[in-house]
Order: structure tokens, then sequence, then C-alpha cells
């Protein structure tokens, strides 16, 4: 845009804005002549995908503010009712996460839809993700909205969108949800009904969730054992009650929690990124599990839908696993334990290869999809109706587990309860975790992943990001750190050859002798990540936490020689 057009666009979007705060704060940026600020803020706009929407909050529509929330959540209505005849009726479930603005949004989201005809059934404090999306499959509802960031930095807020069948949309969906928004006038001419004033606005009721408390029970294999101590952390976000309530009615009464961290808080004080991948973020966790002797560590993130686990050493110091590791043994667990007919595993594409092999053995079926749960749910409902399978464990690499079908998305609260199962059932036996991986290394092979995220923040971060992946339609490397390349998959064709959760994607695949290699853009962040995974067969004589650490050591050199392949080294 000139800087004539993006004042002309700044002036329009400042008259359609219902909130005085951001309204002020895009007026200070026009009063300084501030072209790139004003290029940043209204040169462009969230773009509405599978995710939703997320992104930093404030004024214009390149950020999350009330005005942008108004105008989705009014497309949204709008299609709804278009493509559910029974919509209006089955209404649809609204929460929240404890980030700053985001009771207010959430309150303009029931506003909308109320405005738009629509029953809503909301949360009127702060909960976890999975709650909500289970709250849509218990009643029934058409669709959900939470408004979170999930594990995204302080300034950001997020709109997560969930739809047929109570899990997240997949496309073409995204594209006729984005059509109707942009269909959707000046925010403050979209109609809302005061929360407090409408008969179609109702509490979601303690009993909703009470089942979804009662249904984590069948999806876990029944155990004993000793009792566990555990440590936690919420990591400022909003789990804590629910876990320890899953916990407390799972038998598992010695729990500590970092009480630093415990209470909800959208500044984030104690860590600097609120992820537990992220280093740092679980140091307080590590900590309060060698104090007080705990068996395992856990973590959720913010809004509950991740679980991260750390497990003690010989000498005592704690160390996390990956999400590569906590998904085996997680996928293990529950398929040596759950009585089901034609069990089903679905995992990422991204995530360890190990899962098939170990399966296998439990003829289990293993199949993979795109990057992210609205794909590994789609294959789940679609494998459950056209193959008859029981769908046992769904996960991502990324620290997502969804236990069963009790939540069709990641569940960190039903996952924690399933992994202190685990923890408990070896306890039993005299046995520790790494016991049972390094069994399952013996039996499948030793797998090591590692993951190499390149930030290219900014426009130009784009382009470069673009330009990598372009580089690959042109050819492939012959070998990456001595580990040669046998063959390649582009994603971004011949999906007409793959299932619908295999669709195109901005996602090349290399396999190696002992191994693979994938690279594509984030979904969500300025980044390219690369991920490695390599193999080794290993024997009794193996120590396996050395060889470990040698694979690692060559994950990391062929995940530095794609990157310099690619230009982004």
């Amino acid at each position: 845009m000139t800087p004539s057009e993006l004042t002309i666009a700044a002036y329009q979007w400042l008259d359609g804005d219902p909130d005085s705060s951001t309204r002020h704060q895009l007026q200070q940026l026009l009063d300084r002549g501030d072209q790139t600020a004003l290029a940043d803020h209204v040169g462009a706009a969230l773009a509405f995908g599978t995710a939703g929407l997320r992104g930093a909050v404030g004024p214009g529509p390149n950020r999350m503010n009330r005005a942008v929330v108004i105008r989705t959540t009014r497309g949204f209505a709008d299609h709804l009712l278009a493509t559910n005849p029974d919509a209006a009726e089955r209404g649809v479930v609204v929460g929240f996460d404890a980030r700053h603005d985001s009771e207010r949004f959430a309150r303009d989201v029931v506003e909308v839809f109320a405005g738009a005809g629509l029953k809503v059934a909301w949360f009127p404090t702060p909960q976890p993700t999975p709650l909500v999306a289970y709250a849509q499959k218990a009643l029934d509802a058409v669709a959900a909205v939470v408004v979170t960031a999930s594990h995204n930095p302080p300034q950001d807020n997020g709109y997560k969108v969930y739809g047929d069948g109570a899990a997240q949309i997949a496309p073409p969906v995204d594209e006729a949800i984005a059509a109707a928004i942009a269909q959707v006038g000046p925010a403050d001419e979209v109609p809302r009904v005061e929360l407090l004033d409408s008969e179609l606005v109702t509490p979601v009721g303690g009993e909703v969730v009470d089942r979804y408390f009662a249904e984590l029970i069948p999806a876990r294999p029944p155990v004993e054992g000793p009792p566990l101590t555990l440590a936690y952390t919420p990591l400022h976000g909003v789990a804590a009650p629910h876990v320890r309530r899953a916990l407390a009615e799972g038998g598992y009464e010695d729990l500590h929690v970092v009480a630093s961290q415990e209470e909800p808080d959208g500044d984030f004080p104690t860590v600097p990124f609120p992820n537990p991948e992220e280093p740092g973020a679980m140091d307080a966790l590590l900590a309060l599990g060698e104090e007080v002797g705990a068996d395992v560590a856990i973590a959720n993130d913010p809004d509950g839908d991740r679980l991260a686990v750390a497990l003690p050493g010989p000498d005592g110091t704690f160390r996390p696993l990956t999400g590569n590791q906590i998904g085996v043994l997680l996928a293990d667990h529950l398929l040596r334990g759950v009585a089901a007919d034609r069990p089903l595993v679905v995992s990422s594409i991204v995530s360890t290869p190990m899962i098939h092999a170990m399966a296998a053995a439990h003829d289990a079926r293993s199949e993979v999809t795109l990057t992210g749960f609205k794909w590994i749910w789609a294959a789940a409902r679609d494998l459950e109706r056209a193959d008859q399978r029981t769908v046992v464990f769904g996960f991502e690499e990324a620290l997502g587990s969804s236990v069963g079908n009790v939540v069709r998305d990641k569940d960190g609260i039903g996952a924690a309860v399933a992994f202190a199962d685990l923890v408990r059932d070896l306890k039993g036996q005299g046995l520790r975790v790494a016991d049972r991986w390094a069994e399952l290394c013996h039996a499948h092979g030793l797998w090591v992943s590692h993951q190499l995220a390149v930030s290219r923040p900014g426009a130009s971060g784009a382009q470069e990001i673009a330009a990598a992946m372009a580089s690959l339609a042109d050819g492939v490397p012959a070998e990456l750190a001595g580990h040669r390349v046998t063959t390649s998959t582009d994603y971004r064709t011949g999906a007409d050859q793959r299932p619908p959760w295999l669709a195109v994607h901005d996602l090349v695949a290399l396999e190696l002798e002992d191994g693979r290699a994938m690279i594509r853009p984030s979904g969500t962040e300025p980044k390219c990540k690369i991920y490695i995974d390599l193999r080794a067969e290993i024997t009794a004589e193996t120590d396996v936490d050395v060889r470990t650490t040698q694979l690692r050591e060559e994950a990391v050199a062929v995940a530095t020689a794609l990157a310099t392949h690619v230009g982004l080294a």
C-alpha cells in the first residue's frame, strides 16, 4: 500500500473499531506518521486458517483485538447458519484462558453469536482448551471457540475453532469461514446481545465437567502399584485444578505443585516463554521434583492441552523426555492395557517412525497424518467410521497427546493421568520408565529425533523461508552429513494419491538409509522447522544412553546440513 492508502485504511478501521483503547493506539500511529508501523498493523490482516487466528494483541486488522474477534465471530456464525440447518438450536460452546484480554474477547464472541440467533453455552471463568472441546462433544453443539494463544508469548492471543464432530476444523472449511468473514462489515455495526440480557446464553453446567472426568477412567488401562510422589506445574496456566482432580480421582494423593507457577497469570512472570519445550521453562519443576523425590514430574502448557514429562535419573537429577518418547511410551502402555477391537494409533508425520513398529507388535494400525491434531482427528474419525477402528491414542512430537476419544484434540490433563498410571504400573513391577524404554528400543530399534527451528521474522523472513522450500523443487541433496538420501517425497504435489489427511502441504521428506529428514514452514510462528529421525540397532551390550548421545550428535549434523543446503544456515 502507498502511504495515502495506508492512511485511508487506518481511518476506515478506526471508524469501525468499538474499542476506545485500540482506537487510541491506532490514532497515535497516525499522528506520528509512522508508515512502517501502519503497514504492519493495517497493511495486512491476520489470516483465518485451520488453527483459527493467532497473533500479537494490538490495533488494526493484523492484530488480535476486539474488532477482529467480533468480525471473525460474525463470519463464523454466518457460515454455521448457512451450512447447518440446526445450528441455531444446537448452538456453540465458548471458553477462554487466563491471558490478558481473553475474557473480554470471549464475551464479545458470546454476544455476537447470540446476536446472530445462536444458542451459546459458555464457561464464565478461564478453562483448559480440552475441556471446552469436550463440552462441545458432550452438548452436541455445532461448534466451539476457545480464546487462547496456547503456549505463545504473553503479548499474543488467539481464536481457536472446533467444528464438525468437536474436532478442529480442516480444509476446506477454513476457507469457507474466511470467505464469510470477508463479507462482514465494520465491527461496530455487527449486532451483539448483552451477555446477561440474552436467554440464548447459559453457563456450561458442572455435570458436563463431571462427565469429562468420568470418561477419562475407561480410556485408561486399570493399573496396580505403590503410591507415587508427583511434581507438577501448569506454567501459570489454567489446568491446575483439573489436574489435581484427575490425579486425585486416579488415586494419586502425593502431589506437589510449583507454588510460583500455580496461579494463572497472563504475564508468565517466571518463564521467558511459557512453552515446556523451551529451554528453562521447566527449571522450577525439575528443582521441585528433586526436592520432593518425585517419581515423575509433569507439566502442562498454559491452556492445558500439552503434556511434558521429566524423570529422575540414577543420581536423582530430573531430565525431560522428548515428545516422541512420551508418545511411544504412552501408546505402548495403552495398547498393552486397553481392551480394544481393531486398535488404532494416529500420529503426525513429523513424529517418530518408531511408533509404527511398536504398534504393529500390538496388532494395531498406525496411521500418519499431516502436522496438527486437526489432521490426527480427521484421520481418526474417518477410520473409526470406514474401517471400524477403535482410537486408542493420538500424538504429535510437540508434546500433544490424545488418550482414547474423550477429547478429539490433544489433552494434557488426560495424558497426565495416563502417564502417572504408566509410572505406577512399572513401579509395581519393580521397573523404571527407563527400563521400559530400553526394552522398546531393543525390540524396535533405537530412534533418536532432533528438531531445528530456524527463525526468520517479518515479511523478508517469510520470503527467505519460501525460497528455501522452493529450492527443494529443483533437487534434493544426495547426502546429508554422511547419511545417504535414498528417496524423497514432496507433499506439495501428488495429493490425489494420498488419503485426505495427507493433503497438499508445504513439506518435503527425505528418506535416509538409517532414518529420515523433513522440512516445513511453521503454521503458527515465523520459523522453518527441520525434523531429523535416525535409527540404530542395539544389542544387549549397547549402552542406550551413550548410543542415544551419539545419534543425537549425528542428527544435529544432518539438520545443519539440510539448513545449509536450502540457504537457512
